[in-house]
């Protein structure tokens, strides 16, 4: 009965310590069970007033980037729910709610700032239809690979460097093989979350509890 207990105790203390984290992925599925009530016509064109593609940003940069953080444009919400328990969670733990966010917000701006920047510069010069200004380009995506980089420095040596090079590997074989704008704003989010270095050098992680060591008996 104490092991049975214990579990659902340890849980909300996780969740209670990660306000950050559970808040958002509560907004989340707030607004994925009103997608599911919205007609697909109408679903796009809502999406895309609060979409960071290249018109709204240039009409309103600051709604749509707080606003196309809320909405997850493909996936279920268990899929993130997960993904943000193992790398989002973690990091807030870690980092405290406030350089987390620094961490997320930061990856989820830059990384769309410098991806629809260079998607500009690819339609002015012929390389990308002049339709591409109104991309569907929403979602929660950005500040999860900026989070889950900034995770190598948590991860202990030397099973950091393997980990840097998954993370490496996830982001950057989309990047060669797609080179899409989304490919080029996730791998930057990437390089954005190790740029965070900074933020993680008071951060400690926790130590692995040992056991005690037992007494030997006298002879």
């Amino acid at each position: 009965m104490g092991i049975k207990r214990a579990a659902p105790t340890r849980a909300r203390a996780y969740v209670r310590t990660a306000p950050g984290t559970y808040i958002w992925l509560a907004a989340l599925f707030v607004t994925t069970v009103a997608m599911h009530h919205m007609s697909p016509e109408f679903e796009k064109d809502f999406l895309l007033q609060r979409s960071t593609n290249i018109h709204e940003l240039s009409q309103n940069p600051v709604r749509v980037l707080v606003a196309s953080a809320f909405w997850i444009d493909g996936g279920t919400w268990l899929s993130y729910a997960l993904l943000y328990t193992l790398f989002h969670a973690t990091a807030e733990h870690w980092l405290g709610t406030a350089r987390w966010l620094a961490v997320a917000a930061g990856a989820h701006v830059g990384a769309t700032l410098i991806s629809e920047g260079v998607l500009a510069l690819a339609i002015r010069h012929g390389a990308a239809p002049t339709s591409a200004v109104n991309t569907l380009d929403v979602g929660v995506s950005y500040a999860l690979a900026g989070v889950v980089a900034v995770l190598t420095y948590w991860v202990p040596s030397p099973w950091r460097y393997a980990y840097l090079l998954i993370v490496l590997t996830v982001y950057g074989t989309p990047l060669i093989t797609g080179r899409t704008f989304t490919d080029l704003g996730h791998f930057t989010a990437v390089l954005i979350g190790l740029a965070c270095h900074p933020l993680t050098r008071s951060a400690v992680r926790p130590a692995p509890k040992r056991r005690p060591l037992k007494k030997s008996r006298k002879p």
